[in-house]
C-alpha cells in the first residue's frame, strides 16, 4: 500500500489531459498543485481523470467489464492458455493472478480525484467559486463514488452478506507518502459512496448531457445502482425513475439497437468514456477483441464465447434483436466433449467492435470503441427489479417490457406474470459483455455453474459450481502491497 500511495500521490501532481477530451491529440502534463486556479484549469485535470478511468486495459478500458463477464456464467473460454482465462478459472493467489492493476489504477484515479476536490474547495473557500467549479466538483465526487463502488465489489463481500467484513482503504484527501491506511468495512465504504453521491448531485448543472463526462443523470443512475445493491429498493426506484422520466435519454428502437453500437453518444448512453485511437487503443488486446472470432485482423483468437446457458436463454426467441451482434464462434460444427457434432454456434459478441463487420464507432480504428459505463437499458431494468421487490408488479412489468420487447415473440410482461427471474434473465440478455453479470449473481446470492468442458483441460483451481461463500469470489490483495504496508498484514481476504 505504501508503494502504491507513493506512486499515486506523485502521479496526482502530473495528470494526463487533452486540450479537449474529445479532440484526438496527444496528451500533455500539468502540475495539479499550481495549475488549478480556475474552472478551465480544473477541467484540464478532469480530462485526465476521465482518461485515467479507462486505465488502458486495467480498468474500464477492458478488465473491469471482462472480470464481471468472464466470471458470471454467461461466458466461457474457448481454450486454455490464451490469456485472461485465469479470470474464468479463478487462478488467483497473492502472488499471481491478483489483477493488482485494479488496485493500483483505481487508487491512482482516486489520488487525482482527491487532489482536484481539494483544490476546488481551496478556490471556493477563498471566495472564487463558480457554477462551473461546482459542476466539476460534482463530477469528481461522483467519479470517487464509482471508483469505490468498483473497489468494494472487487475486494469486499456483497453488501447484504456481511457489512462488517473488510472492504478497502478509504482515502478522501491527499495523503502524506508515509500514510498506511487500513481497510474500512464494506458498510463504511458504501456509506461513503452514498455520501459522495448525495453531495455531488445538487452541485451538477442539471439538464445537459455532457458527452464523455459524468453528468447529473450519471450521478442519479449511480444512486440507483448503489441503492439496489444495498437493497434500498424504494430509493433505487426513485432514482431510476428520475432518469427515465427526465426524457433526456430514450431507449433504442428495435431496428436501431444493433446499429447503435457503431456510433458514439447515442440516445441511451448516460455515461460513456471515449477511447481515442492514439491514446490507449489496445488493438488485439481490446475489450472487443476478447470476444470475436479468428481469423481476423482484429484478434488472435476468440478468448471468451457465450456459454451454453446464455445461448439457450437468448434462443428463447430466434427473432430477438440482440442476435444481431452475435457471431459464429470457433466451436461451431465441431465435436463437443461428449462426441456430438455442434451446429452453428453464435457465441461471439461484437458489441465492442461496433457490429459483426467490425466497423468500430466512427473513429480511425475499430478496436477503440467507446466504453458505455451506464446505459438507459440498465436503468429500466433497475427500475423493474426495484419495483418488483417493492411489491409494485405493475411498474415492474412496465419497465421490464420496455426491454423485453426486444424479443418480439415472447409473451409480454404483465403484472400477472412478471417474476424476478424474468427480470434477471433480461439483464443477462441485454447487458452481455457490459460488466454486470458476476456482480449481479453475487448480490442475488445465486450459484454459478460454468461450461468447464470448453476449456479443453480439467479445471482444478475452482469448483464447477460456486456461490458467494467461495473465497475466490473476492480478489486477494497483492503481496507487494501487503509487504509495503504493515497495516494490511493481517487484513488479507480470507482463504488466500
Amino acid at each position: 500500500m505504501k508503494k502504491l500511495l507513493l506512486f499515486a500521490i506523485s502521479c496526482a501532481l502530473f495528470v494526463s489531459s487533452c486540450d479537449s477530451f474529445l479532440d484526438v491529440k496527444p496528451t500533455s502534463q500539468a502540475d495539479a498543485k499550481s495549475a488549478v486556479g480556475t474552472a478551465a484549469d480544473a477541467q484540464v485535470i478532469m480530462n485526465g481523470i476521465m482518461r485515467k478511468m479507462l486505465g488502458d486495459g486495467s480498468y474500464y478500458g477492458r478488465n473491469m467489464f471482462l472480470y464481471a463477464d468472464a466470471k458470471g456464467g454467461d461466458l466461457c473460454v474457448g481454450g486454455r492458455g490464451r490469456g485472461y482465462d485465469n479470470l474464468f478459472v479463478f487462478e488467483h493467489t497473492t502472488v499471481s493472478g491478483t489483477y493488482s492493476g485494479f488496485w493500483s489504477q483505481i487508487y491512482h484515479c482516486l489520488a487525482q480525484i482527491n487532489n482536484l476536490i481539494t483544490n476546488i474547495e481551496i478556490i471556493s473557500d477563498a471566495g472564487n467559486g463558480s457554477g462551473a467549479l461546482n459542476h466539476l466538483k460534482a463530477q469528481a465526487l461522483t467519479a470517487r463514488a464509482i471508483c469505490y463502488y468498483d473497489l468494494v465489489r472487487l475486494y469486499g463481500k456483497p453488501y447484504d452478506m456481511d457489512k462488517n467484513a473488510l472492504g478497502v482503504p478509504l482515502i478522501l484527501e491527499v495523503l502524506d507518502a508515509s500514510a498506511q491506511p487500513p481497510r474500512a468495512t464494506v458498510g463504511e465504504v458504501y456509506s461513503q459512496i452514498v455520501a459522495d453521491l448525495n453531495a455531488a448531485i445538487p452541485l451538477f448543472t442539471k439538464g445537459q448531457k455532457d458527452n464523455g463526462y459524468i453528468n447529473y443523470y450519471a450521478g442519479v443512475s449511480m444512486q440507483a445502482r448503489v441503492y439496489l445493491q444495498m437493497q434500498n429498493y424504494s430509493a433505487a426506484l426513485t432514482a431510476a425513475e428520475e432518469v427515465i422520466d427526465s426524457k433526456i435519454y430514450t431507449l433504442y428502437a428495435n431496428d436501431g439497437w444493433v446499429d447503435s453500437w457503431s456510433k458514439q453518444f447515442q440516445t441511451e448512453s448516460i455515461f460513456e468514456l471515449i477511447y481515442l485511437p492514439i491514446e490507449g487503443d489496445l488493438t488485439r488486446s481490446s475489450l472487443g477483441s476478447m470476444n470475436i472470432k479468428t481469423p481476423s485482423s482484429y484478434t488472435n483468437w476468440d478468448y471468451f464465447i457465450a456459454s451454453d446457458a446464455f445461448l439457450a436463454l437468448l434462443g428463447e426467441d430466434p427473432d430477438d434483436i440482440r442476435w444481431g451482434l452475435m457471431g459464429i464462434d470457433e466451436k461451431s460444427e465441431k465435436v463437443n466433449h461428449v462426441g456430438e457434432m455442434v451446429g452453428l454456434r453464435k457465441g461471439c459478441c461484437y458489441k465492442y467492435m461496433g457490429g459483426l463487420s467490425c466497423p468500430g464507432d466512427g473513429k480511425s480504428t475499430s478496436t477503440a470503441v467507446n466504453i458505455k459505463v451506464i446505459r438507459l437499458s440498465e436503468i429500466y431494468l433497475i427500475a423493474a427489479e426495484a419495483a418488483f421487490l417493492s411489491n409494485n408488479k405493475e411498474k415492474a412489468a412496465t419497465y421490464l417490457q420496455a426491454i423485453r420487447q426486444r424479443a418480439p415473440n415472447l409473451d409480454p410482461a404483465t403484472a400477472a406474470n412478471v417474476t424476478l427471474e424474468m427480470i434477471q434473465n433480461e439483464r443477462s440478455k441485454e447487458l452481455l459483455n457490459e460488466g454486470h453479470r458476476f456482480f449481479d449473481m453475487m448480490r442475488w446470492n445465486k450459484s454459478i455453474t460454468y461450461n468447464d468442458f470448453w476449456t479443453m483441460s480439467p479445471v482444478t483451481s475452482r469448483p464447477e459450481t460456486i456461490d458467494r461463500t467461495y473465497y475466490k469470489t473476492v480478489l486477494p490483495i497483492d503481496v507487494n502491497e501487503i509487504n509495503a504496508n504493515p497495516t494490511l498484514k493481517d487484513q488479507q481476504n480470507p482463504g488466500y
